[in-house]
């Protein structure tokens, strides 16, 4: 029942690591689901891009990618991928502050864990109501 979190080729340390940890369950638990192993790897854009290229034959910079390792329905098991530099670059965009975008992307990738999607208007429209309940939820301490 591991979340683990790691930086690749960039320094960056989540606060809060348990509080994390916890808001994370909480958000799998709205649909039943049970995180088993679940690995975040907040890295740079460069290296994101190079997921990008070698995994999905995709060109282009994103703020995330995850890839679903569970065999099991209702089980949660796999890797997100998280270019901080991104998720400055939205926050900043966006006028919100980074600690929110992060939680944004932190629950977008979890979502898609569970099945949610986001290609068509309708699953976009769907995948923000559900990032936002997330969001909503997460502790204030």
């Amino acid at each position: 029942m591991a979340i683990i979190f790691f930086a690749e080729k960039i320094t960056f340390n989540l606060p809060h690591k348990n509080t994390y940890k916890k808001w994370i369950r909480s958000v799998a638990q709205i649909d039943k689901f049970h995180v088993q192993d679940l690995n975040y790897i907040f890295c740079s854009d460069e290296y994101l891009h190079q997921i990008n290229l070698e995994y999905l034959d995709h060109d282009t910079y994103t703020d995330i990618i995850t890839f679903d390792n569970s065999d099991e329905e209702k089980i949660i098991e796999g890797d997100i991928f998280v270019s901080i530099d991104r998720v400055k670059e939205n926050a900043s965009t966006n006028n919100i502050q980074f600690d929110e975008e992060l939680k944004r992307v932190i629950a977008h990738g979890l979502l898609h864990l569970m099945g949610y999607k986001d290609k068509t208007s309708d699953e976009i429209m769907i995948m923000r109501k559900m990032e936002n309940m997330s969001i909503s939820i997460y502790p204030n301490s």
